[in-house]
């Protein structure tokens, strides 16, 4: 009988049953192997990402993390660049809207807190200046506008603490170095601030006719 005719014994191991075993153990060896590098790979380009990638106390720097809030459509992540006097905009809006719903809750009939409630409830119940933005944002469609003019950066023009960036579709972005170094971007400044003067306007009527309903109700109890 021949080597290959002979007939293995029950006690005697197959080849084949031992190969299983090992060929699993190299093919899961393989595997470890292979996200290993795919890991370090990654993790080199995000360092190499990180190192390169332009600063926000650049103009080109802030201006590539607004884009990033907008493709993402996290308009409050942009909130950090955009100018002071805006940021401080929303922080004045939610301040005003929030004392203002506690007068209308403090004093103003029913009916009358629940139209208040339809109209700035989520202003006064923002937790910061960037959750405003975001409402304001939405509201008047600035991510959709920013985002039709979604492009790499073509140019940068810098006068001292202002700047302009032009866009490969030729937009112009304008933008102002704020105190700490990160540049902002002005489009939507001034109707942050006008829209924090009509908060402090309106408090200040809602004040007055808050004062008005508690002198009626003294007057009814006397």
């Amino acid at each position: 009988m021949s080597a290959s005719e002979r007939i293995l014994s029950p006690d005697e191991p197959s080849a084949q049953a031992n190969s299983s075993p090992v060929k699993r153990d190299r093919s899961r060896r393989s595997a470890v192997w292979l996200l290993s590098a795919v890991v370090l790979c990654l993790g080199a380009w995000l360092g190499v990402s990180h190192l390169t990638y332009p600063s926000d106390r650049t103009p080109e720097g802030a201006y590539l993390r607004v884009m990033i809030a907008v493709n993402r459509g996290r308009a409050e992540q942009a909130f950090p660049y955009i100018e002071t006097k805006a940021q401080h905009a929303c922080y004045t809006i939610r301040d005003y809207r929030r004392k203002a719903q506690k007068r209308v809750l403090e004093a103003y009939p029913e009916a009358e807190r629940a139209r208040f409630a339809e109209r700035h409830a989520a202003m006064a119940e923002a937790r910061d200046g960037a959750d405003v933005f975001a409402i304001y944002a939405e509201r008047n469609g600035w991510m959709n506008r920013l985002r039709r003019d979604v492009s790499g950066v073509d140019r940068v023009e810098t006068q001292g603490d202002r700047a302009t960036v032009q866009t490969a579709r030729g937009t112009r972005y304008p933008f102002r170095r704020r105190e700490n170094g990160i540049w902002g971007l002005t489009l939507f400044t001034a109707t942050l601030v006008a829209e924090a003067e009509k908060a402090a306007r309106d408090f200040a009527l809602i004040d007055q006719a808050a004062a008005d309903y508690e002198r009626a109700r003294a007057a009814e109890r006397r």
